[in-house]
Formats: C-alpha cells, sequence, structure tokens
C-alpha cells in the first residue's frame, strides 16, 4: 500500500465506526440502579466502582493550598508540600524526549519501533513515547504486538528510555497521549484502559455530558493503577487541544482535577510541523495540520483564530493572558510539551510494506524502500525538530516520569538554545527553585528571576545555526480557581520584561527584578529568533512582540523559531 493518502491521515478516528465494548458511559449513572443493568454491566459496574471510579472524591488542590499536586516533589504523592519551595540546589538531568510517535501498529502509520528509536536516539533523545491510536484493532491485538518490539529496542539502544503507551481518543474530546512506567502489567494495564474508556472503542466520541463523565473515569482508573501498584506511574498529556476546538476549557480543569498528578498538562506545540511548507515541495497545509474550522462537536466559546497555530504553537498556549494562563492564575500545575507526532517523515522514500492487511493483523508489514522521496508527508523524526526537555534527577524511567509531573520541562522548536535554566530566588538567597516550582517568601521580600541560556552552539538538523533574537518575561496573578470553568483568559498576566539578544554562542544571563512582592504571582519565559513578531492575540498591552499566526500552505517551520518554559510560582506570606 503507498503513503499518497492526503493530509487528512489523523482524521481517521472521525471518519469510519468501529465495533467495540458496548457504551460504558451508562455504568458511571448513579441514577440507573444496579437492578437495571445486564448481569455483565453490573459486574463491569463493580470493577469501576472498586476502582474508586464511581463516586470518586475530586483533588482540586493547588499552590494556594496545603499538599497541593504542584508542591508534591517525585513519586511520594504524599510528600511535605514545601518540599519543592525550598532552595532547590540540584543540578538536573536535563533529557531531550518526545511523548508522541506512531509505528505500524497505528492504522495511519508506517514505520517499525526501532526505526523512530534509532532516528530520536541520532537526533539526541533520552527519551520516547511509542503512543499508536486507540483503535477497535489496536485495543484487540496492538497493545500486545508492539510489546516485544519496544521491550527489544529497550535491549537495542542504549541512552534513550523507551516507554509504551497509546494515543487515547479521549470521550468527548481530541487525542492524548497515556503511558506507564514500565513493568509486568504495562500491557495489561494499557490493554483495560483503552477497552474501557477510548471515545473510539466505546463509541464516545460525542460532546455529551456522560462521554465527558467516562474521560474522567478513565484519569481515575490511571490514578488507581498507580495507588494498587498494578503499574508504578502512569501520565495523562492531552495533545493538539486547539486542533477542532474539541477541548473545551471546563474539560480541560476536570482532567485536571480528577488526578493532578495523573492529568498534568498538554502539548504546547503540536507535531506534524513540516505540514506548512508551502506546496510542491511541502503538504502546503499548517503547521501541525491546524487547518479546521469549527464544527458541531466544538466548544462556541473558542475565536477562529484558534484552529490556526501561532510560531507552530497551539493558541492555547501562545497567547499570552489565554487559556494555558488562565490556568496557570488558578495557582493548579499546569505543563506544556512539544512533540513530533511523527507518522510519516516528510521526504522520506519509504513506503508501507506490500501486502499488508492492517485491518485483519492490526499492524502493516515493514517498511519498504520506494525510490523517491514523499514531499507531501507532513512529519519530522523524533527529535528532528521539536523537543521536550525534562529535568531528570537520573536517567531512568521514574525520573523522566517525576520531572513530567513536576513541570522542570522547557521546550523548544529547530535547537533554537542549547539548555535553558530559569530560577526565582529572594535576593542574594541560594539558588532558588527552578521551573515547575513554587518559592516560597515573606512578603516584601525582593525576589528575582534569573536565566542563564546557552545559545545554539552549533547547527540543528536543518544546516544552520539557529540565532536566539529576544527573551520575554511573562507574569501573572495567581487569583485562584476559575468562578467560570469554562474561563479562557487570564487579564493580570502580561510581557513584563524582554530582553533583546545580539550574541552569537556562549552563555546569557539575564535576570528580572519583581521588586518586592506582595501578592501571589507565576512567571514564564519564552524565547524567538524574531523573524515572524507582533502584537499578540489579546493585543500589544499585554503582549508587544508575540508569535503571530502561521500562514495555511506557507509557513516554513525554520524560520520562525521558539522556546517556551513551563512557570514558576512565588508565594509570599
Amino acid at each position: 500500500m503507498g503513503i499518497g493518502h492526503g493530509h487528512h491521515h489523523h482524521h481517521h478516528h472521525d471518519d469510519h465506526s468501529q465495533e467495540g465494548p458496548a457504551d460504558v458511559a451508562h455504568l458511571l449513572d448513579t441514577s440507573i440502579a444496579d437492578s437495571d443493568l445486564s448481569p455483565a454491566d453490573v459486574s463491569r459496574r463493580g470493577v469501576l466502582r472498586s476502582a474508586g471510579i464511581i463516586g470518586a472524591g475530586v483533588a482540586t488542590a493547588g499552590v494556594l493550598g496545603a499538599g497541593s499536586a504542584a508542591a508534591s516533589g517525585g513519586d511520594d504523592r504524599s510528600a511535605d508540600p514545601a518540599a519543592r519551595s525550598r532552595n532547590d540546589d540540584a543540578d538536573y538531568l536535563w533529557l531531550a524526549g518526545d511523548h508522541h510517535i506512531h509505528t505500524q501498529y497505528s492504522p495511519d502509520g508506517q514505520y517499525r519501533v526501532i526505526d523512530h528509536v534509532r532516528h530520536g536516539n541520532a537526533f539526541g533523545l533520552g527519551w520516547m513515547v511509542i503512543t499508536d491510536h486507540g483503535s477497535a484493532q489496536h485495543a484487540k491485538i496492538g497493545v500486545e504486538k508492539v510489546n516485544p518490539d519496544i521491550r527489544a529496542a529497550r535491549e537495542v539502544v542504549n541512552g534513550t528510555l523507551v516507554f509504551q503507551g497509546l494515543e487515547w481518543n479521549i470521550p468527548a474530546a481530541e487525542h492524548g497521549t497515556v503511558f506507564v512506567h514500565p513493568g509486568d502489567n504495562e500491557v495489561a494495564v494499557l490493554k483495560e484502559f483503552e477497552n474501557s474508556f477510548d471515545g473510539v472503542v466505546n463509541n464516545a466520541t460525542a460532546s455529551t455530558p456522560a462521554n465527558e463523565a467516562l474521560a474522567l473515569a478513565g484519569v481515575n482508573y490511571l490514578a488507581d493503577a498507580v495507588t494498587r501498584k498494578r503499574v508504578r506511574d502512569a501520565l495523562f498529556l492531552a495533545n493538539h487541544p486547539a486542533r477542532k476546538g474539541l477541548d473545551s476549557p471546563h474539560e480541560i480543569r476536570g482532567w485536571r482535577d480528577a488526578a493532578p498528578h495523573i492529568a498534568v498538562g498538554f502539548e504546547g506545540a503540536p507535531g506534524h510541523q513540516a505540514a506548512g511548507l508551502p506546496a510542491p515541495s511541502g503538504p502546503g497545509s499548517g503547521r501541525g495540520y491546524y487547518d479546521n474550522s469549527p464544527n458541531a462537536s466544538s466548544f462556541p466559546g473558542y475565536p477562529l483564530e484558534s484552529y490556526r497555530t501561532f510560531g507552530g504553537f497551539d493558541w492555547m498556549t501562545a497567547t499570552v493572558g489565554g487559556l494555558w494562563d488562565s490556568l496557570l492564575a488558578e495557582g493548579k500545575p499546569w505543563w506544556i510539551t512539544a512533540n513530533s507526532d511523527s507518522h510519516q517523515v516528510y521526504g522520506d522514500t519509504s513506503v508501507r510494506g506490500a501486502g499488508s492487511d492492517f485491518n485483519n493483523n492490526g499492524f502493516y508489514n515493514a517498511p519498504e524502500h520506494g525510490g523517491k522521496p514523499d514531499l507531501t508527508l507532513g512529519d519530522f523524526w523524533p527529535g528532528f525538530y521539536s523537543r521536550t526537555h525534562v529535568g531528570a534527577r537520573e536517567f531512568d524511567y521514574a525520573a523522566v516520569m517525576s520531572a513530567l509531573r513536576d513541570g522542570r520541562v522547557w521546550v523548544d522548536h529547530g535547537g533554537l538554545i542549547d539548555t535553558l535554566d530559569v530560577r526565582a530566588r529572594v535576593r542574594g538567597r541560594g539558588r532558588g527553585v527552578t521551573l515547575g516550582g513554587v518559592l516560597t517568601c515573606k512578603r516584601g521580600d525582593r525576589v528575582q528571576l534569573t536565566m542563564v541560556i546557552d545559545l545554539a552552539a552549533g547547527p540543528n538538523w536543518a544546516q544552520f545555526v539557529p540565532q536566539l533574537a529576544r527573551v520575554d518575561v511573562i507574569q501573572g496573578d495567581v487569583t485562584g480557581p476559575a468562578g467560570d470553568r469554562d474561563a479562557f483568559k487570564a487579564p493580570n498576566t502580561r510581557v513584563v520584561k524582554s530582553f533583546d539578544i545580539d550574541q552569537k554562542g556562549g552563555s546569557v544571563h539575564l535576570t528580572y527584578e519583581l521588586g518586592a512582592v506582595d501578592r501571589p504571582v507565576y512567571l514564564r519565559v519564552r524565547g524567538t529568533d524574531g523573524n515572524r513578531t507582533g502584537a499578540g492575540a489579546l493585543g500589544a498591552s499585554i503582549d508587544p512582540n508575540g508569535p503571530q499566526m502561521d500562514v495555511l500552505g506557507s509557513a516554513d517551520p525554520w524560520k520562525d523559531l521558539w522556546f517556551y518554559g513551563n512557570p514558576i510560582w512565588v508565594l509570599p506570606s
């Protein structure tokens, strides 16, 4: 089978019906008595009930409350809430990675696990997550069949940690990465999760309250699997959240609040970045295939521009004072990542293996040499363009997952910079706290944000040395939980300082003085090559030089590079 399937390869789950287990949403509806269910459904409801999913309480504590998710570090979720607010003198191992990768076990994929892992390793990734699409075939046989390939890749390729996960069709919403710590139950838990909670498998894609409840049940199932030590750890991140307008603000808040240690963030920048390259030498679409319009399932409050990327980043992240900031202003952790979503790579010469029968086998045969480069494909290899850097305490699976959970994460495109060290501290006192952390201080303490950035020392994978032109500091007030769960603006957030960078190579040291702090705030940083900037989506007074909307059919990803850091909170008492 050839590749020429056009650029809508990511819409497959909307276009065909699949048989799978019966809808489970009615099992969560406690107004339906057990006596009104079939014996099989009573048994399935029992599983959900014993997992604490039916009637599960909602944990919504943020940095403003004791025992917050933002303040509990590492694997010990009962950790002292102040553990991450003390001065953080640790030096972390910063590992680049990618949590969104598709193989021959996806209906729109092509490559073997080893193909992706070898490329990711060559392009400098320390960790990767294999995330084949949730589907009837995948739920039935794909989860088992990919596992030996992942285990083999772990043995063969040194220096890159390989997680097994899947791309969850979130009921009532878009897609998400779900992955677990390797172990004896990785297949069993992922398979059970997909069969019980995947929107496509369970015919639960429509935007209904019952399907939204099923998504929350899925998040709680993962939390329960960790609590019961079936798997050592599990994480969920929402993918390409604004692409079709399906992830409403209240759904995102719902996932986060249901299990803040499981639902930890979303893609700040989608994959498929080559999709914006102009035809005929590229697909001629939008970066990330963000080329959509609202449909019946879209959240009606989102503006039309939310269906496009801005400097390659999702509108929810790129808008200063927008949806991401509205979450951070609540004082609750929610992190951003960037990854490849690699299915089929731009300019690659391979094609799907001849004689493939995906529907019966659950995979395509190994790829074959096709003879000519395909310039209609929109993806890059993992690590080639998009990178998610995590500050791990050591080189192992648990440490990578803890770093993601704790928000010690920054992301970049095209190798814009080599390293980023951001810290908030009371002036003259220690090194302070890093990305994802909480600096507690006394009211009136003078606080500063310091940044040490190693500029690109050599060429990226497009063979040029990127040049950082500007770094922005963004600050917002922490105002507590949103009264309106569908709010997506943070009116007190803006760019408070910009630094022009005119040196090439070496390190730059930047300091932003907050002055005497009298209220809870958060800070985050971003940087750009300066090629395409202008007033941000909410106006120049909020963001004078923000990313601009990418032009459909003419958005070369290498000519508009950004990095983003995750936030740090400052809490005076």
